[in-house]
């Protein structure tokens, strides 16, 4: 009998799977959390290629440190999208089954190291380009997820970073006491 040993990348793949499932629920696909602590609506997307999306967008931008909910979310606002537009809908189905089509299995039936690798094959296409722009202003505009990455947020309506904090982000090297002035207290 031979043991796998699993990597830390594999064991938190494996967790994140079993984290969010995705279901048709009142005949509407729904991305939930596997304690039923919260649950996404799609109105468009059937429940084969939500679960594409949301292994796509975590393979976009892969924080370990960010839950499932917030890549859901970011699925949803292009659920959303797709609504509006049809085109998005065949771009969907088209993109999804050129995944399919790189190693002649599902894409979801690939391991990690061969979904990126199908990625990178189709990352100029129209499919990957829309889904990639989407992906990174949906999750990083998302202000729950700003404090875990140490972002303030905007200060434009207080003047700006000068005066108010520009040297306090603890993962920024300590600048030069001419590069900083002292706080401004006028």
């Amino acid at each position: 009998m031979t043991k796998r040993i699993l990597n830390r990348r594999e064991f938190i793949r494996g967790a994140v799977t079993a984290a969010a499932s995705v279901m048709v629920v009142g005949g509407a696909t729904t991305i939930m959390a596997s304690n039923e602590a919260w649950a996404v609506t799609l109105k468009v997307l059937p429940p084969d290629q939500a679960k594409v999306l949301l292994a796509v967008t975590r393979h976009l931008y892969p924080h370990d440190m960010l839950g499932d909910i917030y890549y859901a979310e970011v699925v949803e606002a292009f659920d959303t999208k797709m609504q509006a537009d049809d085109t998005l809908k065949t771009l969907v189905a088209e993109g999804i089954a050129e995944l399919d089509r790189a190693y002649g299995i599902p894409w979801l039936a690939l391991s990690e190291g061969y979904q990126v690798d199908a990625l990178k094959h189709i990352e100029a296409s129209k499919f990957f380009q829309t889904l990639r722009g989407h992906t990174v202003v949906a999750l990083y505009n998302n202000k729950n997820i700003w404090p875990t990455f140490g972002y303030q947020g905007s200060s434009a309506q207080d003047g700006g970073y000068l005066f108010r904090g520009f040297q306090d982000a603890g993962w920024t090297m300590q600048p030069d006491t001419e590069a900083s002035p002292p706080a401004y207290t006028g």
